[in-house]
């Protein structure tokens, strides 16, 4: 799978641009703040139907004007596939595939599969529980269209629920048969979601021990394990946090509370790992993350690397480099702030480049040769 090219109208600091793309590496060097990572957001956007950065999608809109639109022609399994993303303030999102629109835009997701690498990654390591949380259900939910409805719904319960709790402050009034119903759909769309991500993780698990071995010239042990409520006797344990949650005005039971822990010779990462430790970690998440599709969908995802060479190290670059020139990877996007960095690094591989030179929104291709 490869994308051909890229049409851009008012996404972000895009006023229109038109792209088209090598099958092998691209990259979109320049200034930071120049506008190369949105690029690969647009990119992002054309598979996950959302921006990987930016919380709402009004805020995708450029400034002063009220529509962006997102078009991209794919080629899958020998066949060319358009797909548009596009947005009006005050109306629906519009997603569609080959002219046909989506009844949900959710129905797109996992059909043109992406990994983004970026520098706010280091969440997932260090941030909350809800960081990984999302890691993991974004991986999942491109394999699973289930396993994305059930999760949806739990979560339209959970908000349901909640604002029950709050009522029952503000009005200081009690219904239990309500709250009973609502605890029962949350356990029954919660033991769902909980199945499929102990599966998930069994799976995963030795994927991300391979690539940090590879990525690590150190000989740590390091495991990846799933913590839940729904380990233990999840109707028990709604009953006695009632009480808790009434006061707190919010659920605290549930599979909105899972925990992923990322371990080192049985020590939590985010705690007693190095720097180097934590990105090594990291990596081997995203390269798992790649595996994982291909495993399951038998596609290569297109990669996107946001400004990785500025964080890792000349060992870990060189790692990675010898996975894009053995055909590890398909279609590769590439963010730099360092032209001449990017082509030294793409010089010695036998590969089709093709190079973007971004200035404030601006895009000129660069001889490579």
């Amino acid at each position: 799978m490869y994308l051909e090219n890229l049409s851009i109208n008012h996404f972000k600091n895009y006023n229109s641009v038109q792209l088209s793309f090598s099958k092998e590496i691209n990259c979109f060097v320049g200034k930071n703040g120049s506008g190369k990572t949105n690029l690969l957001d647009a990119i992002y956007y054309l598979s996950i139907t959302k921006s990987a950065f930016t919380p709402q999608d009004n805020q995708c809109v450029q400034h002063d004007q009220n529509i962006f639109s997102i078009k991209g022609q794919f080629h899958l399994n020998d066949k060319k596939r358009l797909v548009l993303c596009g947005l009006q303030l005050g109306k629906k999102k519009l997603v569609k595939l080959d002219d046909k629109p989506y009844r949900k835009a959710s129905e797109h997701i996992g059909k043109f599969p992406v990994v983004l690498i970026a520098p706010n990654d280091t969440d997932i390591i260090r941030g909350a529980s809800d960081d990984r949380r999302k890691f993991f259900d974004a991986i999942i939910s491109q394999i699973d269209q289930d396993y994305l409805l059930n999760l949806i719904n739990y979560n339209h319960v959970l908000k349901q629920r909640n604002s029950l709790l709050r009522q029952f402050a503000e009005k200081d009034y009690f219904d239990k048969d309500l709250l009973d119903q609502y605890d029962q759909q949350l356990i029954d769309l919660g033991k769902k979601v909980y199945t499929v991500r102990k599966k998930f993780i069994k799976s995963f698990q030795p994927l991300v021990v391979n690539h940090y071995e590879n990525l690590s010239e150190a000989s740590e042990v390091i495991s990846l394990e799933y913590e839940s409520h729904f380990d233990l006797d999840i109707g028990k344990l709604f009953t006695e946090s009632r009480k808790k949650d009434l006061i707190l005005k919010r659920s605290t039971v549930g599979v909105h509370k899972d925990e992923f822990h990322f371990s080192m010779s049985g020590r939590l990462i985010r705690k007693f790992g190095s720097q180097g430790q934590q990105k090594s970690y990291l990596i081997a998440l995203k390269l798992a993350h790649f595996d994982y599709i291909l495993e399951k969908k038998e596609v290569k995802p297109i990669l996107l690397l946001d400004d990785i060479f500025d964080k890792l190290d000349d060992f870990r670059i060189t790692k990675l480099m010898e996975m894009v020139a053995s055909d590890a990877f398909g279609q590769i996007f590439v963010t730099d702030a360092r032209p001449e960095r990017t082509l030294n690094i793409f010089e010695e591989i036998n590969h089709d480049v093709k190079v973007y030179e971004v200035e404030n929104g601006e895009l000129k291709e660069m001889t490579t040769h």
